[in-house]
This record gives structure tokens, C-alpha cells and sequence, in this order.
């Protein structure tokens, strides 16, 4: 499809969501109940329990889709209400995947106290906040702070997301190529926010040999990006304690994981890896390297985060299960518990169809999914004590 069909289809669209009524308004009996006398009675319960908000309103299925349009997908800061139509396709695939009511809130700030306020004031019209496309590392902050002060769960795609489906991937790759996550090399590929919290998922997973790098090299417990939201992470990477570039970090390497930018990583880099390497390539629009390149070069496995090609590692495979077993049992967070029960329900559902490959995720439109990660991170957030409600009741 070329640049000019696309702006064609979206100018016709006018925006994908909207604001559609659950009741119907016809005559004044449905007036009163809708509107005055009748309003006026969830308004008094509200007043007297706060939380009765969840059972009277929509608020228990409404997620904010939050930005300040400072890391949109490949294109960097290009502010917020260039951002807006990827919050609205989150919004869309929330809806449309997960039965998620989700609403836009691109903020014209990147004050981190600035963006924290205005959600901490907005968070009783919502169920939940999805924090998308907000840079390293102001993100890090962000979330932290909201998770230390907000009574609804606080969850960063970027981070979150990118982690889950990618950890679910790797371990399914490294069972296909005949490894053993434990103890595999693995070179992460960007250490903003993708890249470390795929290296902290991944170490909760029991991996002990990641090996972060950035733009200046190998990532080292005193680089000027290590922050005190990221020291743990770092300090659990390099075991070999060793310094250098790209191509030295993956010699010998087992699996490379690309969240950084197109065309990094060259053919000779894939062939200095150990024998039938995993290449994960997950840059969006243009990956590191393309997966036809990676395995011209020996890789026995590949992946990106687009659709044209096999193995699709996106985030769409997570978070709209993710929101969904949330919300449904009205969890007051989303913990780390939640996240790895998240990546073990991807991890399973598609080892049950037969791993291959091409075939080491399950299909982004694969409607089990959504069903199979929601009751994983539902059960999970009852059994770490931050559910509401021990089952779900309906949206």
C-alpha cells in the first residue's frame, strides 16, 4: 500500500475510535433514568463509596492511552499529536481484540512531575493507564512514580509489552534451536526502555547471560544512561565483564534481541554468532536486519515486529490480555508476577500447536490469545493479593 492510499484511508476513516451510548435514549422514561432525576442516585452512592465508580459507570473498562509523543515507533519526538494515531490504534486493538474501552491523552509536556499530576487528576474516570511512546528515561520515572501513588494499575507498552512477547519468543526459540534459556548468550540490541525490560523479564526468566549494548558499545554499570531505575538490571548483565561494539558483543553470541534501529546489524555480525543463531529484529518500520539477510547469514531463526514476515514479535500479543485479565478482576496493579504469568501463557499456547522456526509466537489475530493471557494475569493478580474481585463479573 503506498504513503498516499494510506493518508487516503485515514482522512476517510476521520479517526478510528469513537464515543458510541450503551443505552438507548426514547422517550422520557429512558430520559429520567439516563439523565435527571435519575442520575442523581449512582452520583449519591458514588459520594458515599468511591469504589461503587467501578459498578456504576464504564470506569471499570476504561483504560487511558497516555503519551507526550516523544518516542513514536522508528520516529523519535515528533510530539503528541503526531502521536495520536497510534494511541488510537492501541485504542482500536484494545476494543477490537480485548472488548477494552480505551480513550487518547496525548499531553503537551515532557515535565515528568508535569505528566505524573495530570494523571494522578485523571485517574477516577479510568480503570487503568497505559503509558505508550515516552522516551528513556523520563519513561522509567514516570511509571515508577505513578505505581507509588495511583489506585489503578499503571502499565508502560514500551517496556511491559516489548518484554513479555519477546522473552516468550526467545524461550521458545532457544527450544527449537535445542538451547537452554539459563544459560544462552544473548546480546540485547538498545538499552532504552524496550531493551532493559526485556533484560530484567528475561533474568526473572533465570537467564544468566545478557549482555546490553547501545549506541557507544557494551552498557557498564557506571555509563552516563544507568539510572537509579535501571542500576538493578545493569548489574545483572556482562557477566564476562567485557567492553567493546556491536560486532564484539555478539561474536560467539547465541541470540542477538534488535530494539534499537534499522540496519545496525550487519550479515558479517550474524556470522560471528555461534553456530544457527536466534537473530530477533524487532525495530519498527525497518528492522536491524532483515530476517531474509539474518539467515543468509546462518541465523536458524528470525523474527521481527512486522506482520510481513514470519514470527511477528509485537506487542499486540500482550497487552490487550494483559488489560483484559486486569480489569476484569479490578487488580490495583501490574506486577511483575502478572507480566511472567503473561509470558508463560504465550509460551505454552504456542508450544501447543508444535514449535517451529517460523512458528515460535502465536498469530497477532489469533483470537486465543487475548483469552489465554487475561486468565493467566487474572489468577495471578488474585493469587499476589492486588485483585479486587477473585473472578471476573462481566464488562
Amino acid at each position: 500500500m503506498t504513503n498516499a492510499a494510506v493518508l487516503d484511508q485515514y482522512k476517510a476513516w476521520h479517526g478510528k475510535i469513537e464515543v458510541t451510548s450503551r443505552v438507548d435514549i426514547e422517550g422520557p422514561e429512558d430520559l429520567a433514568r439516563v439523565y435527571t432525576p435519575g442520575v442523581a442516585v449512582p452520583c449519591k452512592e458514588i459520594a458515599r463509596d468511591v469504589d461503587l465508580s467501578f459498578d456504576y459507570t464504564r470506569r471499570a473498562n476504561l483504560v487511558a492511552v497516555v503519551t507526550d509523543g516523544s518516542a513514536v515507533l522508528g520516529l523519535g519526538d515528533i510530539g503528541p499529536e503526531a502521536g495520536m494515531p497510534v494511541m488510537e490504534g492501541k485504542a482500536a486493538l484494545l476494543k477490537t481484540l480485548a472488548d477494552v474501552d480505551a480513550f487518547p491523552l496525548c499531553i503537551r509536556s515532557k515535565d515528568v512531575d508535569e505528566i505524573v499530576h495530570t494523571i494522578q487528576l485523571l485517574q477516577g474516570s479510568f480503570g487503568a493507564i497505559h503509558l505508550e511512546d515516552i522516551a528513556a528515561p523520563r519513561c522509567f520515572e514516570i511509571e515508577r512514580k505513578l505505581k507509588e501513588t495511583l489506585e489503578i494499575p499503571v502499565y508502560h507498552d514500551d517496556q511491559h509489552g516489548t518484554a513479555v512477547v519477546a522473552a516468550a519468543a526467545m524461550a521458545n526459540a532457544c527450544e527449537v534451536t535445542g538451547r537452554d534459556l539459563d544459560t544462552a548468550g544473548i546480546v540485547i540490541v538498545g538499552a532504552g526502555a524496550s531493551g532493559m525490560a526485556v533484560a530484567q523479564l528475561l533474568l526473572g526468566m533465570g537467564a544468566t547471560q545478557i549482555t546490553l549494548v547501545d549506541k557507544d558499545g557494551i552498557v557498564e554499570r557506571d555509563d552516563d544512561i544507568v539510572t537509579p531505575d535501571t542500576a538493578d538490571t545493569v548489574d545483572k548483565t556482562n557477566p564476562r565483564d567485557i567492553s567493546g561494539e556491536l560486532a564484539y558483543a555478539m561474536s560467539g553470541a547465541d541470540a542477538v534481541i534488535g530494539v534499537a534501529a534499522g540496519g545496525i546489524i550487519s550479515a558479517d555480525m550474524v556470522r560471528l554468532m555461534a553456530p544457527n543463531p536466534i537473530v530477533f529484529a524487532l525495530a519498527n518500520p525497518m528492522p536491524e536486519i532483515m530476517p531474509d539477510e539474518a539467515r543468509a547469514a546462518g541465523a536458524a531463526v528470525t523474527a521481527t515486529g512486522r506482520s510481513d514476515f514470519d514470527n511477528q514479535v509485537n506487542n499486540v500479543l500482550a497487552f490487550p490480555g494483559i488489560f483484559r485479565g486486569a480489569l476484569d478482576v479490578r487488580a490495583r496493579e501490574i506486577n511483575d508476577a502478572m507480566l511472567l504469568a503473561a509470558t508463560h501463557a504465550l509460551i505454552e499456547l504456542t508450544r501447543e500447536d508444535g514449535l517451529a522456526p517460523n512458528y515460535i509466537v502465536p498469530s497477532a489475530l489469533d483470537r486465543r490469545v487475548v483469552e489465554r493471557v487475561a486468565a493467566a494475569v487474572a489468577d495471578t493478580a488474585v493469587a499476589t493479593g492486588v485483585a479486587r474481585h477473585s473472578a471476573a463479573e462481566g464488562h
